[in-house]
């Protein structure tokens, strides 16, 4: 399924002049079996989850979510994962674009982003129910030495957010994977092999590119994907572009070309994001004030981050912590997006 881009939204198309249950669709699948697969994704997420806050799991990197009312805007920082919805429907903005994502489909993040989340539609009786799998990518760069991924050339300047049609096959893997709970001793052995099927999956359809770019070793996107993991753990020092290009073994021109278009942000842009997500964390979940969180995360102007902050969220930064303690939603910055 091709998807477009609406002002700044992204898409995705439904097949058109066929209204059957039985309408065939991607790899010979039918309907009745994708929504059947769903719904059975979507009972085994409700299983194990307890709360309204994402939950780890007893499998490695594996992480489920539910949430029964729509939520306001908050931070999140993505790292190389996939999420797939079962139910409701998740609004991300990744620098300016807004990526739908509802119980048809899957999202695929290979880099860390910070974006701005919003649940839009959940309810008691249909929660939002999402499972997230972390990868790996040496794991990624294992199956890619295979002989069937040994394909010439890497599509360059590929984005490292991505939303994608969920399959049966990438369905029932991710089942399979939520029914290792109900047997934890099965766990050490089949969660790696089940986690590498979903990998490999991933790497088989259309979206594989975007782990591709990441995972090929000298290749410019893993390269800058370099530079975003360094400027991710330095982010409260002084931007140096300079310094970021370097990292990725690039001249400046040709590093800001490659950054904007893996993460949809200039490196700056990036770096305020992510200074932004940080201090607003902090700020709900350590209860400390605004000028303190704006020095912790690297401002030299309490007001300037006041300023930064109101135009990102729309009101200054203790009136958005008050309201969003209101809304219930500091219990979802533990770092477990979902």
């Amino acid at each position: 399924m091709q998807g477009w881009l609406i002002g700044d939204t992204l898409k995705l198309k439904e097949p058109c002049g066929v209204n059957t249950a039985e309408h065939k669709i991607a790899g010979g699948e039918s309907r009745a079996e994708l929504m059947e697969m769903r719904a059975e994704l979507g009972r085994k997420i409700a299983a194990h989850v307890h709360g309204e806050t994402p939950e780890a799991t007893a499998v490695p990197g594996l992480i489920v979510s539910r949430k029964t009312q729509p939520t306001g805007c908050y931070t999140a920082a993505y790292e190389p994962e996939l999420v797939v919805f079962a139910q409701g429907e998740k609004r991300i903005d990744l620098g300016g674009t807004t990526y739908v994502c509802n119980g048809s489909n899957f999202l695929l993040t290979s880099i860390d982003l910070p974006v701005i989340g919003e649940i839009t539609k959940a309810s008691e009786s249909e929660p939002y129910l999402a499972l997230v799998l972390k990868l790996e990518m040496p794991v990624v760069r294992e199956i890619l030495s295979q002989d069937e991924f040994l394909v010439p050339g890497v599509v360059s300047g590929t984005r490292g957010m991505a939303v994608g049609e969920t399959t049966v096959e990438m369905l029932r893997a991710c089942c399979r994977l939520l029914d290792l709970l109900d047997t934890p001793r099965d766990i050490p052995f089949l969660a790696s092999l089940m986690q590498r099927e979903i990998v490999y999956r991933l790497l088989r359809g259309p979206l594989g590119k975007h782990l591709r770019a990441i995972a090929t070793l000298g290749e410019q996107s893993n390269r800058t994907a370099k530079a975003v993991a360094w400027l991710k753990a330095n982010y409260s020092k002084p931007l140096r572009v300079e310094e970021l290009a370097s990292v990725a073994q690039m001249g400046v021109s040709t590093f800001h070309h490659r950054f904007r278009s893996l993460t949809a942000m200039s490196p700056l842009q990036y770096q305020k994001r992510l200074r932004l997500h940080v201090a607003r964390v902090r700020m709900l979940t350590a209860g400390i004030d605004a000028a303190s969180a704006a020095f912790e995360v690297g401002y030299e102007s309490a007001s300037q981050f006041n300023r930064e902050y109101s135009r990102v969220f729309g009101q200054p930064p203790m009136r958005d912590i008050k309201a969003s303690r209101l809304a219930g939603l500091e219990s979802g910055f533990d770092g477990l997006q979902a």
